[in-house]
């Protein structure tokens, strides 16, 4: 009984669904047809199924209650969780630090070239600032991306290519596409929270695989290709987050050929490829788009204001998954987002201003990790670029406790497990570098350890 309603809860059975037969259910979990007889006709009368005679039982169109991501997660984890560091980064005070935020502050955006791109907007025709866009998106905005893709070795033509209102938008609508309730999705463990939290949207079982740093554990990746039967793969290849990494050439083949022999799909998310000062190798130009689907979007680099993502795909699949963005959202993103993006890239200052952002980014790299080993804090590696860093905090001292405490003097962290699917990363935490320039940070935080570290002597 409480696998059928757990079951409907998540939505992995939905209403009207039909259940297995008494037989079936029972040679399944092992027990005689009479239990199983017993557990439907009390489902029946807690109004959770119903008979219908000479078909089965269904799922009643009452049972499963609205969706709750919360009511996923255990309570004891509910006060750290996916959601939390979203929610303290987007709802702080303005004046609060943020170290743990995934963004670039104000001051390194390019805001004079989107303003620049507003005054071209404001005088050109009316049909961008009030009209619908093409079911694709921008013409030139995908041009664009098919020219910056060709050169991370990417091939991939315009028609291959549909724009989204969000790198996250772009993720759900491929697990729309892709997945149904109960199937199984890897993750890195560590990984991007949201990833986690998207996923639980979708009803389905997430495994994590650990993440080294030149990829995914690839003994164990193979391993739960095998006994899971995975429906995709979600990753970062270049400048993993949170970790920094950057997968290596050797793990990037051995990630496609062992995807391409149990017929995984991948979804790689290089929202982060503008940050890398070196090139990388991309498992969508290793793999053609014949199995990774390449997404991305411009709020790490452009705007966060303008939200804008995109696919890029098999063209096959294009046309089932532009079909879809009209049916969940009748189109992609604001035709009027999508020409300021397109004039920022297409302009000759944007080159310009990635060098910059790079630049100043490996100065803050190597800033913040001087100041986080002056208080104990060790860097799991010395990333090469971007803005994350992954760093393991003192024997004995909990990340997540570390950045409730913090919070109360408004400083908003990121926990490590936040990341973690295994709930294996309570010693690590990610620092945004680029957010860490203020004394006050490494003055809190080590305030912060030092009297944790006190209460655990105290109570031995």
């Amino acid at each position: 009984m409480q696998t059928i309603k757990s079951r409907v809860a998540s939505r992995a059975l939905a209403a009207g669904e039909r259940l297995p037969s008494i037989r079936s259910l029972a040679a399944q979990v092992g027990v005689s047809p009479s239990t199983v007889v017993e557990a439907y006709d009390r489902l029946v009368a807690e109004g959770v199924i119903r008979a219908r005679r000479g078909s089965g039982f269904y799922v009643t169109t009452s049972a499963a209650a609205p969706l709750d991501l919360a009511q996923e997660i255990a309570p004891q984890e509910r006060d750290i969780d996916p959601f939390w560091v979203s929610r303290q980064s987007l709802d702080a005070d303005p004046v609060a630090l943020k170290p743990g935020c995934g963004w670039l502050p104000p001051e390194w955006m390019p805001a004079d070239a989107i303003r620049k791109g507003m005054r071209a907007l404001a005088r050109g025709g009316a049909e961008a600032l009030v009209d619908y866009g093409s079911s694709r998106g921008s013409p030139e905005l995908r041009r664009i991306i098919g020219g910056r893709l060709a050169a991370d070795g990417v091939d991939a033509s315009p028609d291959q290519i549909v724009l989204t209102p969000s790198g996250t938008n772009a993720i759900d609508l491929v697990c729309r596409f892709l997945l149904r309730p109960g199937d199984t999705v890897i993750v890195d463990d560590p990984c991007y929270f949201n990833f986690r939290a998207l996923l639980r949207a979708h009803a389905v079982k997430i495994v994590g695989v650990p993440f080294t740093s030149d990829g995914p554990d690839i003994e164990r990746f193979e391993a739960v290709l095998v006994a899971e039967r995975p429906k995709l793969y979600v990753t970062n290849s270049a400048l993993h987050n949170p970790t920094g990494a950057m997968v290596s050439a050797r793990a990037a083949h051995r990630v496609l050929s062992a995807a391409t022999s149990h017929d995984v799909t991948i979804v790689e998310d290089d929202i982060f490829a503008d940050l890398a000062p070196e090139p990388v190798p991309h498992l969508a130009g290793l793999d053609g788009l014949s199995r990774v689907i390449r997404i991305g979007s411009f709020s790490k680099t452009v705007s966060a204001s303008l939200r804008c993502g995109y696919i890029a795909a098999r063209r096959d699949w294009i046309e089932g998954l532009i079909d879809l963005q009209i049916a969940a959202g009748f189109g992609g993103p604001s035709p009027v987002a999508a020409h300021l993006v397109a004039s920022v890239l297409a302009g000759g200052g944007y080159r310009k201003h990635i060098e910059e952002v790079r630049r100043r980014l490996g100065r803050a790299q190597v800033e913040t990790a001087t100041s986080l080993s002056r208080i104990g804090i060790k860097p799991w590696i010395r990333p090469r670029g971007g803005f994350n860093l992954w760093g393991q905090l003192p024997e004995g001292v909990d990340s997540a406790l570390v950045a409730q405490s913090a919070l109360a003097q408004n400083v908003v962290l990121a926990p490590g497990n936040v990341y973690s699917a295994s709930r294996t990363a309570e010693r690590f935490m990610r620092f945004n570098v680029a957010q860490c320039s203020a004394p006050r940070i490494m003055t809190v935080i080590d305030d912060v350890m030092r009297s944790q570290r006190a209460q655990t002597k105290s109570f031995p």
